[in-house]
């Protein structure tokens, strides 16, 4: 038997495990999975993946969320089993092949979106998602976009300039390649 995350009861030998097809990053991963395994445990503890972090195992903070399908959820409240045959993207996926930081990472980086850096890939793939549907979000917007994660350390100022940041960085990345700069 293996042993338990921590914080986590160790499974029983007699609980019936699914093998799953977890596609995440582009990478597809076969696990065995007990029926009732978090996607946030799934990830961290079965694949390694350690950047979504976990904080309050209630969907309420958003430091867990990821991108499934391209929508953001928290997957703290996603069974892992139930995420089979859909697209994954953690924070470990958002960086480029060659591990160029995306827009939205420069931007947090350059307006001090983060402090101690825990509830950052929640806000990260938010924002990744966020900026899909709305790529020229006004201040109001771009704190909507960011309402459901929390951050304990700064008072959103940095991370609301971020989000826009981000969007300036897009819409330059976007005509330079449409004008082969």
């Amino acid at each position: 038997m293996t042993a338990a995350p921590p914080g986590r009861p160790a499974p029983s030998r007699d609980e019936p495990r699914h093998e799953v097809r977890l596609t995440v990053n582009g990478v597809a991963h076969d696990v065995a999975v007990p029926a009732r395994r978090l996607l946030s445990d799934a990830l961290r503890h079965d694949l390694r993946l350690t950047g979504t972090h976990v904080g309050c195992e209630h969907g309420v903070c958003g430091s867990c969320t990821v991108l499934l399908d391209g929508r953001p959820v928290r997957s703290c409240l996603v069974l892992a089993v139930s995420a089979a045959g859909s697209e994954i993207t953690t924070v470990e996926g958002l960086a480029g092949p060659d591990g160029a930081l995306t827009p939205v990472q420069q931007a947090f980086r350059e307006c001090h979106g983060l402090q101690c850096g825990y509830c950052t890939p929640g806000f990260l793939t938010t924002v990744t998602a966020g900026l899909a549907e709305n790529p020229a979000p006004s201040r109001e917007e771009a704190r909507e976009m960011v309402a459901g994660n929390l951050c304990r350390c700064t008072g959103y100022q940095g991370i609301v300039a971020a989000v826009l940041r981000a969007a300036e960085l897009t819409a330059e990345l976007t005509a330079a390649e449409e004008t082969g700069g």
